[in-house]
């Protein structure tokens, strides 16, 4: 590894150490609080903007570490539009329907500068040219993967700890084949993510907000967009699908749920797997680990899924299928009374 890139780690950690406080004390002097509410765990008035100190966090890193060198306006600018609009609503909540134009534009700036999804290399399958859909499917690629991590955001430490687990797999994968500028982004946002859960982790000090959710969301779609990009490919398309195992499983069962009950798909509830996990009697702390164990069982899987045979690529689909569908039915993710797989197994064996 270049000694830059380690040098960047802890400039980027050292950075997120010392800023945080200063940032929590600038959230409550401009009123960038979040205060609690039906939905929320949380129980009292708590600083938000965190995301604020990662992004100082990696812009440190990316200066020491040489990024700068490389071309990556499009990506900047989509992140700065990304910080801005996070910020913003922690200051004074958008709507729903702003912050996903805003995220839009984002996105679309990245696919102006040629950094498209053109091929999906599905494994067992075939390569599949895009072509004029290379565009869209690029686009709701980093929307998609952006708001999956804000959904997750819900109890101290959860998101930052999931996107840490996300990023250092990507990192590690990175590292593994050679590929230099994802591995130096990874590192840097590992480091700063990693800095920031000093403050975030149970009893959280100060939260992350939409800024800190936004942009981790919005990095860590763009790390897995660079390992798609033709000129350096680093995964099939199913591997990132697999590291983002739990904010995708999240937010998948969220969309059901509110199909099932009717619901508006944008509609909030307290019915997320960190919610659910609660409900039967997990502490805070034991649900945030939980949830941490399983996205590290994603990340060993997609990892493994790179390097394994055929039939063991099928094996770890399967596997992974049947466990979240389990965790699914077992908390009543997408309703009580939906729990088809556990009423084949209790009628099949006749048990109770």
């Amino acid at each position: 590894m270049d000694i830059r890139v380690v040098l960047a780690f802890i400039a980027s950690f050292i950075t997120v150490l010392v800023v945080t406080p200063l940032v929590m004390k600038i959230a409550i002097k401009i009123g960038a609080i979040d205060k609690p509410n039906v939905r929320k765990v949380h129980q009292k008035v708590m600083p938000t903007l965190g995301g604020l100190a990662i992004f100082i966090g990696v812009a440190v890193g990316y200066f020491a570490s040489g990024l700068y060198e490389n071309k990556m306006t499009g990506i900047i600018a989509g992140a700065l539009i990304i910080i801005i609009t996070g910020m913003l609503d922690d200051f004074m909540e958008l709507s729903a329907k702003v912050k996903l134009l805003v995220q839009t534009a984002a996105a679309i700036i990245v696919v102006s500068t040629g950094m498209t999804i053109e091929f999906l290399n599905i494994p067992f399958l075939s390569v599949i040219d895009l072509g004029l859909w290379a565009y869209p499917v690029t686009v709701l690629w980093i929307v998609g993967i952006t708001n999956a991590i804000n959904l997750i955001d819900g109890l101290d430490g959860l998101a930052a700890g999931i996107s840490a687990i996300i990023i250092g797999t990507i990192a590690v994968m990175a590292g593994l084949l050679g590929k230099s500028l994802i591995l130096s982004l990874a590192v840097i946002l590992l480091a700063s993510t990693l800095a920031f859960l000093f403050y975030n982790f149970h009893p959280a000090k100060i939260f992350m907000g939409d800024t800190g959710a936004l942009f981790l969301g919005y990095s860590i779609s763009i790390l897995s967009l660079l390992g798609l990009y033709k000129s350096v490919t680093l995964f099939s398309f199913v591997v990132p699908i697999i590291i983002l195992g739990v904010p995708i499983f999240d937010t998948l069962c969220a969309i059901i749920r509110r199909i099932v009950n009717k619901k508006p798909i944008s509609a909030p509830d307290k019915s997320h797997l960190h919610h659910r996990l609660m409900a039967i009697g997990l502490s805070h702390r034991k649900t945030v680990l939980v949830i941490y164990a399983f996205g590290t069982l994603f990340s060993i899987s997609a990892v493994i899924f790179e390097s394994t045979t055929l039939w063991g690529s099928l094996l770890i689909l399967l596997a992974l299928i049947l466990i979240a569908d389990l965790i699914a039915e077992t908390v009543g993710l997408v309703s009580e009374n939906h729990r088809p797989l556990l009423k084949f197994y209790k009628k099949v064996f006749g048990k109770q």
